[in-house]
């Protein structure tokens, strides 16, 4: 049985990232009701796959934190407390997050054998790049976006798909969370 692997990434409209300036976390949009379904994804048993550097800069942003900012929101707490791969050609154990290890060698390969291999879903949240590597090898079982309802063309930072290949996406599941966020779930072909 192959495991099912979810690439989840935050995007405001015009497909950023994030955003520089003075944009807060969530682009300041977050609600209740995104909380609680956010934490609701990351109660069921996975693992996280993420790449360096999005691992390095969730322990930035966890260091640099304080118990009441948006970073330490429930659902990033439960998402830090899953068994984690980080994928990496430069790092090495041990790392500051609780069940980690380091795989080393190339996304693709390293994704290819944790499906085969994993008996629980597996799912990424950001780590951009390695996500495109893994959509173009068509190893992305689910494209989970979720749209805040911004526009950061001054201020984007980190395109979500550039230079992504080409790709039909079948919309399986959609809501509307705090009346403006959009969380949309396709499962990507290459066109």
């Amino acid at each position: 049985m192959t495991a099912t692997y979810t690439f989840d990434v935050f995007s405001s409209l015009d497909g950023y990232g994030g955003a520089g300036g003075d944009w807060t976390g969530y682009w300041g949009r977050q609600g209740p009701e995104l909380l609680d379904h956010r934490l609701s994804q990351y109660e069921e048993e996975q693992r996280m796959i993420l790449g360096a550097h999005t691992y390095r800069l969730f322990v930035q942003m966890l260091a640099d934190s304080t118990e009441d900012s948006d970073v330490r929101d429930p659902w990033v707490t439960r998402m830090r407390n899953l068994p984690l791969t980080v994928v990496s050609t430069t790092l090495a154990g041990p790392l500051d997050w609780p069940d980690a290890t380091v795989a080393h060698g190339d996304a693709v390969d390293v994704v290819a054998r944790l499906k085969k291999e994993s008996d629980v879903p597996l799912r990424s949240h950001g780590s951009l790049s390695m996500n495109r590597a893994l959509l173009a090898a068509g190893l992305v079982d689910r494209l989970q976006v979720t749209l805040f309802p911004v526009i950061t063309g001054a201020s984007g930072l980190d395109p979500v798909f550039r230079g992504a290949a080409d790709f039909d996406l079948e919309l399986v599941e959609q809501r509307t969370l705090d009346g403006h966020i959009q969380e949309l779930i396709y499962r990507p072909t290459l066109h």
